[in-house]
Formats: structure tokens, C-alpha cells, sequence
């Protein structure tokens, strides 16, 4: 696990061009500065990007039946986090930082630039939103929830769709990286 630049990023994002569809974004449900193999790209609380790999197109466990042509991205976190009804969720010890967000959204905006990719529901999902769409989901079985809801700070503390929350600030990243 190494420590990347917004600028290492966009390099190894370049090498990736053509090779991937499709980026998912997670929470480890650990604790910060806790990293996995499993995420091609974990992010920290105070925002820093470390990578797992040197080559995004490298195929990981990320998403289930998702990871062919596909980055996974998580937020170091999440330990002891309970969905309840997503709008009223409970983080847990180890809670998404406004940095960690950002960062998310920072590495979003960066692989969709270089990799020609659009900041869409289609190409950049939480694993939630994966999860909802391969029936496995918090409206039905419930295992994986992360990032169903996400507080949209420093707007407002209020929980909003995670993935709105994320896609919103990378396309404002777009514009002023």
C-alpha cells in the first residue's frame, strides 16, 4: 500500500485508458487507517489516497460479479456502522470525514477525466447501489448498504443518497482540481 498524489493517480489512471468501464466506492467497515488489498484505492480520513496496486486494471474483490473493467475505491471506516432506514444511519466508531468524502470524490473526478468516462449512475455506483441493482441490497437482503446514505457536508449535515453525495462533488472536483 502506497500514498499517491492526485498527479501519481491521474498518471496510472492514463495506463488504465480503454480498459475500464466502471468504478464502485465502498467503505471498508474498519477503522481509519486501516487498509485492504481488496480496493484498489482506500482512502484515508484526512483524505490521502493510497493505493493497493499500480495497475487500476488489475482485477480485485470489490464488488461482487462487478470487477472485471471495474476500480474499486473505499473510504477507511465504517466500524460498527448499522443502516437502520439509510436516512438515519448510524456510522459507527470510525464515521466518513468531510476530507475522506472529498478525497473519494477527488479520485472520482481524476480516473473519470482520464480514463473518458462520465460521472454517471451508469459508470461510478456505491457498492449500495450495486448491491440494490444484483438484488442483495438493503431493500432486500441487506448485506451490503455502504454508502446508501451519505451526509452532504459542508452544505448541510443532512443524509442524502450516497452516490448523488459522491458523483455531485466529483463533478464539481472536475471542474477545480
Amino acid at each position: 500500500m502506497r500514498k499517491v498524489t492526485i498527479a501519481e493517480l491521474r498518471e496510472m489512471a492514463k495506463e488504465a485508458k480503454g480498459y475500464i468501464d466502471n468504478i464502485y466506492v465502498h467503505w471498508t467497515a474498519g477503522r481509519y487507517h486501516q487498509f485492504f488489498g481488496d480496493y484498489h484505492l482506500n482512502v484515508d480520513s484526512d483524505g490521502s489516497i493510497y493505493a493497493s496496486t499500480d495497475d487500476l486494471t488489475e482485477v480485485l474483490a470489490h464488488t461482487w460479479h462487478r470487477n472485471s473493467r471495474a476500480i474499486g475505491i473505499c473510504m477507511a471506516g465504517c466500524y460498527n456502522a448499522k443502516p437502520h432506514s439509510g436516512y438515519n444511519t448510524d456510522f459507527g466508531d470510525y464515521p466518513p470525514t468531510q476530507d475522506q468524502i472529498d478525497g473519494v470524490a477527488k479520485a472520482v473526478a481524476v480516473l473519470c477525466d482520464e480514463l473518458g468516462l462520465p460521472v454517471d449512475y451508469r459508470h461510478v455506483k456505491t457498492h449500495c447501489e450495486a448491491a440494490e441493482e444484483d438484488d442483495y441490497g438493503p431493500t432486500t437482503t441487506c448485506e451490503r448498504w455502504d454508502l446508501w446514505y451519505l451526509p452532504d457536508i459542508p452544505a448541510t449535515e443532512e443524509l442524502k443518497p450516497g452516490g448523488e453525495v459522491i458523483r455531485g462533488k466529483a463533478a464539481w472536483w472536475q471542474k477545480n482540481i
